[in-house]
């Protein structure tokens, strides 16, 4: 059965909303700007639209387009199975230095057509290959610190993962259009009047001054420091959909435990059931029902054991209704909670309340910014209420039911 294939005028609009609206920050490309785009072959209806979307901005495209994944044939799966560790360890430094120099947006169209497509390689094989990786994306956050890297990532609905979610192929995309305004005639005025509502929840947020945060529920009790040097972040097309409002926090202050409901589909395998519990700002144990080997070899990974991003998605905000088995989506689910992410990793240093060129990278880690070659999102959709301690002794609730509170 080939297939499910969107309208042509739904790829139009999607390839629309990702280069005229996701890259640069919710302003779109310029003439002469390069795109680095990522994708595979299931993608490819979108992906020719993408290009000629680019064309017609007057940009530039590069791109890394792979063969699928399926049983029989996998470039990443037999790579692994064949690679020694001067292999792993290699990292084409003057190609990749080169491409970042060379690019102004990064674009990740995500279309997995294997949900356990590393499940029997060794994690020890995957994590290692992340960590050779790093410089990459320290050049790419570099550049993006100097406000001259925009990025964004998007989906391309699969069989496989409609399967995982249990939907059909057409019910799967239902819920991409529906996500992403692709059912309406102008989606990209509709992401503007969103990401506007959602910027101006971020700066309410910013000029609370809160020291730390506590979020409570029948899953969580965490401690969390943010500190004066801390933004929240949202909006700007950094991912379509995007519903999300976040930050980085202070990892030294990072106290509790919190446990997710969420599966997570990433390195090629899935983990389920995580339970994770911080003391003085590290993962002191990390416990999962489904691929505990997968999760302490990343928890592993130097920077793996503490928290990168904290973020909230507002029910109010977001159109996905439906658990879709992947994290761009998971993470930007509504329903009756919202949702709360946790990522284990790496920091956003947008997410810094100054000027990051600045900042040196020794600085970084003394101002709890993590740096790590791992950047892993975990979801949970369970209830919880999350309350703000400001400088000033003062206590607030910002959020509960689902929604801010501010």
């Amino acid at each position: 059965m080939s297939p499910y294939r969107p309208d042509k005028k739904i790829l139009e609009r999607y390839a629309d909303v990702l280069v005229n609206f996701a890259l640069g920050d919710g302003k779109g490309i310029k003439k002469g700007d390069v795109v680095y785009i990522v994708t595979q072959e299931y993608a490819k209806p979108l992906y020719m639209e993408v290009l000629k979307a680019i064309t017609k901005a007057g940009g530039h495209a590069i791109s890394q387009y792979a063969p699928d994944d399926d049983a029989e044939f996998s470039v990443m799966r037999d790579f692994y199975a064949g690679a020694q560790k001067h292999q792993l360890d290699f990292f084409p430094e003057k190609y990749f230095r080169g491409l970042v120099d060379e690019m102004h947006h990064n674009l990740w169209i995500i279309s997995d057509t294997d949900m356990a497509l590393l499940k029997d390689v060794h994690p020890s094989k995957i994590m290692a290959r992340a960590q050779a990786m790093k410089p990459f994306r320290m050049w790419r956050d570099e550049k993006e610190n100097r406000g001259e890297l925009h990025w964004t990532i998007a989906l391309y609905g699969t069989a496989a993962m409609a399967k995982e979610a249990g939907l059909s192929e057409r019910a799967y995309w239902n819920e991409i259009i529906n996500a992403c305004f692709l059912d309406n005639a102008h989606p990209v005025a509709k992401w503007r009047a969103v990401d506007t509502k959602i910027r101006t929840y971020a700066r309410l947020l910013n000029k609370m001054k809160i020291e730390r945060v506590h979020m409570k529920g029948p899953d969580v009790d965490l401690w969390m420091t943010l500190g004066a040097t801390r933004l929240w972040e949202g909006g700007g097309g950094k991912n379509i959909p995007s519903f999300e409002i976040f930050t980085s926090p202070d990892w030294h202050g990072t106290e509790g435990w919190i446990q997710f409901n969420n599966p997570v589909y990433a390195h090629g395998s899935t983990i389920a059931g995580i339970f994770l519990k911080f003391e003085k700002g590290v993962v002191v144990k990390a416990t999962a029902k489904k691929n505990q080997a997968l999760l302490t070899h990343m928890i592993k990974v130097p920077g793996a054991n503490k928290v990168g991003e904290f973020s909230l998605t507002d029910r109010r905000f977001s159109r996905i209704t439906k658990f879709m088995a992947e994290t761009l989506y998971d993470e930007n689910v509504g329903g009756p909670n919202g949702n709360t992410h946790l990522a284990l990793g790496r920091s956003f240093h947008l997410c810094y309340r100054g000027d990051p060129t600045a900042v040196k990278e020794k600085d970084w880690d003394k101002l709890g910014f993590n740096s790590s070659a791992v950047h892993q999102d975990i979801v949970s959709t369970a209830p919880r209420t999350v309350t703000a301690y400001m400088k000033s002794g003062e206590e607030k609730i910002i959020y509960r039911g689902g929604r801010f509170i501010l």
